[in-house]
């Protein structure tokens, strides 16, 4: 086992490292002309940024020293999903590059066949003799003989010609070929030139195509990250979500769940983050608050102070709390008490009955590998079945025990949506729903995309949400 994981790692850092070494090539590499303050400087931010982000997953796994999470978090986690969508965006630039540099040859062809048409030497030889001086066509034939028409005084032989206008020049033809400078492959207007419609592009069109393609991949990636973790910061938004329940009496119709799960406080997200959320619920007035899991990333110790504003929830009928799989990485048991004394009731495989319907809760099923895993049979085995029931389960997975348990609505988050696109996908191979409201024969199930973010505190594609969950009564 041990060696199936340490090959597990090493291949993933292998692909880490190939996409890398990718990105800095186009990047980098492809859009300077050569070794340079410039490569050095792009050399330096590839090794660095890898770096920092293997750092700040290890250190958080590890429970290192909090000051050093919070040293390494913010940027390693950034260059996580940087270097995701710079990725996403060279390999889009694949497709845009050879259509780019087609357009410039054909771009250069069409210059080169503008500028032979305007030079007399394609002209008809018939015009040009039509057009010439009577005189001229009188001149002899031999260039020496003409020289020496129009000026008796010059020298027959062409070499002394050339001397007489030149004394540094060397006599010989041949001397005079091999001191040429070369030609310039390209033209004054700066154009890019082939040697022939077979050769390759001329290195100055490659380097222009590199850096248009790499400016605008790098333009992307920065502005899809920005956003994304501007979405987060300003805190989540409030969705609404009406869901019938067929044994709901009528005197809980339009009952108020507010549902928030994956609110992640950590390195990154801290005292102000937990603030916000707070302040949003509040401003929804619910009559219940349901928090499904994955509420920290860390102990107890460090977190405590962040998580201290949950003590303001304000709801009717109280706050929940069940566990989600990060809280068994951080502390479960301590981070239990702890919610408890911020006046949050937690459901380890519980259930309470409310004025309608019963509220259950079960542990996540990380808390397995502590023997403390969701006892379904403990939460709902002996309650009444013709009352309404609302399970609160961190993991969308555990829905197909719910429906063997006739929950009437399952709360869950987990997925967050995948936060980063395109991460929808992989949580839909993971995930029955990875977000919204779904049915699962007589038993509904909703998907929070989450409060916060772990990892990067980015989202793309699947903004942050708090769910406020109205039931209704087909009675009503």
């Amino acid at each position: 086992m041990v060696i199936l994981f340490a090959a597990a790692a090493l291949a993933a850092l292998a692909v880490l490292a190939g996409l890398h070494l990718y990105a800095y090539r186009r990047l980098v590499r492809d859009t300077t002309s050569g070794p340079g303050p410039v490569r050095r400087l792009g050399a330096a931010v590839f090794v660095a940024g890898p770096l920092l982000m293997v750092g700040a997953v290890a250190s958080e796994r590890a429970g290192a020293p909090f000051w050093l999470q919070r040293t390494l978090s913010w940027p390693g986690f950034l260059w996580m999903a940087l270097g995701l969508y710079l990725v996403l965006a060279l390999l889009a630039g694949e497709l845009v590059r050879p259509v780019l540099t087609r357009l410039l040859e054909r771009r250069a062809a069409t210059r080169r066949r503008t500028d032979a048409a305007a030079s007399p030497t394609d002209r008809d030889p018939a015009e040009l003799a039509a057009a010439a001086d009577p005189a001229e066509l009188a001149e002899p034939a031999d260039p020496a003989e003409r020289t020496q028409a129009a000026d008796p005084a010059a020298p027959a032989d062409p070499a002394e010609r050339t001397q007489a206008a030149d004394p540094a020049a060397p006599a010989d033809p041949a001397e005079r070929t091999e001191t040429a400078e070369p030609a310039d492959p390209a033209d004054p207007s700066g154009e890019p030139v082939s040697a022939g419609p077979g050769d390759r592009p001329a290195p100055s069109r490659r380097l222009f195509v590199s850096r248009v393609v790499g400016g605008t991949a790098a333009a992307v990636a920065v502005g899809t990250v920005g956003q994304g973790t501007y979405g987060v910061l300003r805190g989540p938004r409030v969705k609404r979500v009406t869901v019938p329940l067929a044994k709901l009496p009528r005197s809980a119709h339009g009952f108020r769940i507010a549902v928030v799960s994956d609110i992640h406080l950590g390195p990154v997200l801290g005292r102000g983050f937990a603030q916000k959320v707070v302040d949003t619920i509040n401003s929804t007035q619910p009559d219940l608050i349901a928090v499904v899991g994955d509420l920290v990333d860390g102990s107890v110790k460090n977190l405590g102070p962040a998580a201290a504003p949950l003590a303001g929830l304000r709801a009717r009928h109280g706050s929940y709390f069940v566990t989600g799989n990060h809280e068994y990485f951080s502390g479960a048991a301590q981070w239990v008490r702890e919610v408890r004394e911020l006046g949050i009731h937690p459901l380890e495989n519980a259930r309470t009955e409310l004025a309608g319907f019963d509220l259950a809760g079960v542990n996540d099923l990380q808390g397995e590998s502590e023997g403390q895993g969701p006892d379904f049979g403990k939460a709902l085995g002996d309650r009444d079945t013709t009352r309404a029931c609302v399970l609160l389960a961190h993991q969308p997975v555990q829905i197909h025990e719910a429906v063997r348990h006739g929950v009437d609505l399952q709360l869950s988050g987990h997925t967050h949506g995948g936060q980063l696109w395109p991460g929808n996908f992989v949580a839909a191979a993971a995930n029955p729903t990875v977000a919204g409201l779904e049915r699962y024969g007589d038993t509904q199930l909703y998907v929070s995309r989450g409060a916060g973010a772990w990892g990067p505190p980015t989202r793309v594609g699947a903004p942050s949400d708090i769910t406020v969950v109205e039931l209704a009564s087909r009675e009503a």
